[in-house]
């Protein structure tokens, strides 16, 4: 047996945590696609395959646990939740004490903070709002937004409680609905919640045939981690969100 000598050296890159729910398929596909210079690191946080109140909010008591299983030696310069409706049911500022106290963060963010910060950078004030699921799941979210500014005039839902069937409603369905919900151009920006409903290759054919900004739920978390970050280049995506 030889043992050889060896050199550390330092790695010092823009270090990006997701904490995604057991039941999603499509965030760590999207935030891979968009990561920019970033490293990024994913952990898992257990979730009801129904979505509804009790099984957002009972996401509450494993958060910390989850994000406890990042790497503990690290410092994360942004850490995000990737749960839209399960931020509106439990609370940002809940949400972001639980992060905190179960990995070291300089910043945390979600996709409810990561939308209005958004709205504000596109100033959009009347948003068209897309959601999958029952209209009761979304009253939360909606009413965060009214309070800090955002009207969702135009609202519109799939009524789909399930999971495994969100993450397999077709792109046509939501580029037909969303352009339905702004056909009559009293908004000024399309939002497409929940991050495991796959909208990132429909951000530019929307903005296209609707020529209104678009923003998802994966494309607001993803801005919003980068802008968190300090990294002009630690995330990357399309539409106006990014290029603005």
């Amino acid at each position: 047996m030889s043992i050889f000598p060896y050199t550390l050296v330092e790695i010092e890159p823009i270090r990006i945590a997701m904490i995604v729910l057991q039941t999603d398929e499509t965030i760590e596909r999207d935030m891979i696609e968009l990561r920019g210079d970033a490293d990024l690191f994913f952990t898992r946080v257990p979730s009801g395959q129904e979505v509804n109140a009790t099984t957002l909010q009972s996401m509450a008591e494993h958060i910390t646990a989850s994000a406890k299983l990042l790497p503990q030696t690290l410092r994360f310069d942004a850490v995000g939740y990737g749960c839209t409706s399960g931020t509106a049911q439990i609370g940002v500022a809940t949400i972001h004490k639980l992060v905190s106290q179960g990995t070291k963060a300089t910043h945390v963010t979600e996709p409810v903070s990561a939308l209005i910060a958004a709205c504000k950078h596109l100033r959009l004030k009347r948003l068209a709002f897309l959601s999958p699921y029952i209209e009761s799941v979304s009253k939360n979210l909606r009413n965060v937004l009214a309070r800090n500014g955002i009207d969702s005039p135009k609202f519109g839902t799939f009524a789909e409680a399930e999971e495994t069937k969100v993450v397999r409603i077709s792109g046509q369905s939501v580029i037909d609905a969303a352009q339905d919900l702004c056909r009559t151009r009293d908004v000024d920006g399309i939002f497409l919640s929940c991050t495991n409903l796959r909208t990132l290759d429909l951000i530019k054919p929307l903005e296209a045939s609707t020529s209104l900004p678009v923003i998802s739920s994966n494309l607001a978390l993803a801005w919003h981690l980068g802008k968190l970050s300090g990294g002009s280049k630690a995330m990357l995506g399309p539409g106006r969100l990014f290029s603005t």
